[in-house]
């Protein structure tokens, strides 16, 4: 077999994979890793998970799909669930994230038509953001890696640099603007946590402006943060959220969820999905939220999280020539380097078995599964720290 075939769109690492359970992958070759990857904090509950494999085996001897022209109960139970352990009333299934923040960016968009400013079409984002790979949401991040040669920008969608309140405060008095859309803490742009004061501010803002809050959860939420949502250490609420990877446990699922007045505009027909809300993708979606949710697994992350924020910055005092900072919140963690976050990706891979995901701003994130354990975790410092070991010998050669 080759990749020939293949549209070469992935700079993929040469590692086979082949299965995996719990915290491990195993590669073609049989060589083990710590997986701290987890399919882009996709797989939060681990590898093979027996819940979610029961829950596949069961729905798939039952039915898989049917489509939306039929009532699928399977999708009234989840949102159900969604909505009672969040600010939202209604939800909207997709497959990926990058189809929840489409359809967030509709919904604000429509809202504001349904009232009468259709003019309200401003929908502002931040530099380091990441909001999936459709032209809404690449437009939404304005990163130029993913805007360059697909033509002219979209309207109406703009960029603020991190942190700038002032410009912030100016677009939340631009009579045109729509929403606002952030990631209360960005992944893919370097693990930069927006502060709880800031969320806070800006959910007056908006109320006093009529502009809707659209939080891009999909890497940050479900647990994620040691929180189910992460803007709930701040004690506020969006208007419109956009959910997904963890949701399926590693199953393709996507979730847009609204309170009832943000999505005044969603009538029938406004929106639609092919796929979105299909019966196995509803039965995983079910399994994995019922145990993520669990105040045990929160838990979990919050004991998990700490240890592991303890000990890397440990590390990063024995290797403050190779770590710059460590960063995050919960198990969303970034590690800034002085080396090439790519080549210290490959050296944990195949020096130390460690499987990291990279960054923005030259990190390596670790996102290690919520149900962790702390011998794992001490197995992750460990590793980690063999990296390190290799990346001093190579800086110094």
């Amino acid at each position: 077999m080759s990749t020939e075939h293949l549209m070469g769109v992935y700079n993929r690492a040469p590692l086979e994979v082949d299965r995996g359970r719990g915290a491990r992958l195993w590669g073609k070759d049989g060589t083990e890793y710590l997986d701290c990857v987890m399919g882009i904090s996709t797989n939060a509950l681990g590898h093979a998970h027996p819940i979610l494999v029961r829950a596949v085996k069961d729905q798939a001897d039952k039915l898989w799909h049917v489509s939306n022209i039929f009532k699928i109960p399977g999708q009234e139970a989840l949102a159900d669930a969604l909505c009672e352990k969040s600010f939202a009333d209604v939800v909207f299934f997709t497959n990926s994230g990058t189809e929840a923040v489409e359809c967030a960016l509709k919904t604000a968009r429509k809202y504001h038509s349904a009232n009468g400013q259709p003019e309200r079409i401003d929908i502002y984002g931040f530099d380091g953001s990441f909001h999936g790979r459709t032209y809404g949401a690449i437009n939404a991040a304005a990163n130029p890696s993913y805007t360059n040669g697909f033509g002219p920008p979209m309207e109406g969608f703009h960029q603020l640099v991190w942190g700038d309140r002032e410009a912030l405060e100016a677009a939340f008095r631009n009579p045109t603007t729509c929403a606002v859309i952030l990631e209360p803490v960005q992944g893919e742009g370097g693990c930069r946590v927006t502060p709880d004061e800031d969320l806070r501010w800006m959910r007056q803002m908006a109320d006093e402006h009529g502009v809707l809050i659209i939080f891009d959860e999909v890497q940050c939420g479900m647990g994620r943060t040691g929180k189910l949502w992460a803007h709930e250490w701040a004690g506020m609420t969006p208007d419109i959220m956009a959910v997904a990877k963890a949701l399926g446990g590693g199953f393709p699922i996507g979730a847009c969820l609204a309170t009832t007045e943000a999505a005044k505009g969603m009538t029938p027909g406004a929106h639609g999905s092919t796929f979105g809300g299909n019966p196995l993708a509803m039965a995983v979606g079910q399994a994995a939220f019922t145990e993520i949710s669990r105040p045990e697994t929160l838990a979990n992350v919050n004991e998990i999280a700490g240890y592991l924020k303890q000990q890397l910055h440990g590390v990063a005092q024995r290797f403050p020539d190779v770590i710059v900072e460590v960063r995050g919140k919960g198990l969303l963690m970034g590690v800034k380097l002085i080396p090439n976050n790519r080549e210290f990706m490959g050296w944990a891979r195949d020096e130390a078995h460690l499987l990291v995901a990279g960054g923005g701003d030259n990190l390596v994130r670790i996102l290690p599964p919520l149900n962790m354990t702390l011998d794992e975790a001490r197995e992750a410092v460990e590793r980690f720290e063999k990296a390190c070991e290799f990346a001093r010998g190579k800086l110094a050669a």
